[in-house]
């Protein structure tokens, strides 16, 4: 979840003056990772989690998160490093993710990177440390509300772990071993900064809407997830909530 808060793409102005539109500040997503990433240096932090969790009856599943983004992504590249708490009523089960992610011309963007590393299996029921490659377009044509931002955008992408296995719970109940291991998104700006997000995130099918409602960098994003038969045993409501605090911006020229 920590990759929708890593979002503070600047626009880029090719050589012939005309602008390229890229995404906007809105999460566009809240269960699959896209491959825009952050510009300038900044510490972020947030919460998230599911209501009702798989397979169990009114208990909530809570992940809090923090990390540190740096990097130009035009002239090289952009790199979050978080850290995950996935058992916040018990303060423990930490683990590690890194994105890695790159700007390309004519709206195009790409990112490499894991969730889950140095997991520690005791105490998690992860399925493992998960890598991921995912490649991004903001469309050209769909201009938003948003000054240098697109209105629609979309991510498609592949990866192990959670994308390519079901879980322990899932397996039992017969729903199979394996997933797509292929997840994709799609984000439309319905208002300024209010993206209407639909997502296949490898095991499942989701909705979402993600907001940044104020000038400043707070954005949350809510939905639901589990929305087929594939896995699970019924749907969920998720949601985060996150917040970047700039160190040093710096503009991606």
């Amino acid at each position: 979840m920590s990759n929708k808060i890593d979002s503070l793409l600047k626009r880029g102005v090719p050589p012939d003056g005309k602008v390229v539109l890229y995404s906007n500040y809105a999460p566009l997503s809240i269960m699959s990772p896209t491959g825009f990433g952050g510009s300038g240096t900044y510490v972020y932090g947030g919460l998230g989690g599911v209501y009702p969790e798989l397979y169990t009856k009114n208990k909530t599943d809570l992940v809090a998160f923090g990390g540190l983004s740096f990097g130009d992504p035009v002239k090289a590249v952009n790199v979050a490093i978080g850290l995950n708490m996935t058992d916040v009523h018990e303060f423990r089960d930490f683990s590690t993710n890194l994105n890695i992610s790159r700007q390309l011309p004519r709206g195009n963007s790409v990112a490499i990177g894991t969730f889950q590393l140095f997991t520690n299996s005791k105490q998690s029921d992860t399925k493992g440390t998960t890598f991921y490659l995912v490649f991004s377009h903001a469309v050209q044509w769909a201009p938003s509300k948003t000054p240098g931002a697109s209105a629609l955008a979309y991510s498609l992408g592949i990866g192990s772990g959670r994308f390519l296995y079901n879980s322990p719970a899932d397996i039992r109940r017969g729903k199979g071993k394996y997933a797509t291991a292929v997840f994709a998104n799609i984000s439309y700006e319905i208002i300024r900064n209010v993206n209407i997000n639909t997502e296949w995130y490898g095991t499942n099918l989701g909705i979402s809407a993600g907001v940044r409602p104020f000038r400043n960098s707070l954005s949350f994003s809510v939905g639901a997830d589990n929305l087929t038969k594939y896995s699970g045993d019924h749907a969920s409501m998720v949601f985060m909530i996150g917040y970047p605090l700039s160190v040093k911006r710096s503009a991606a020229k």
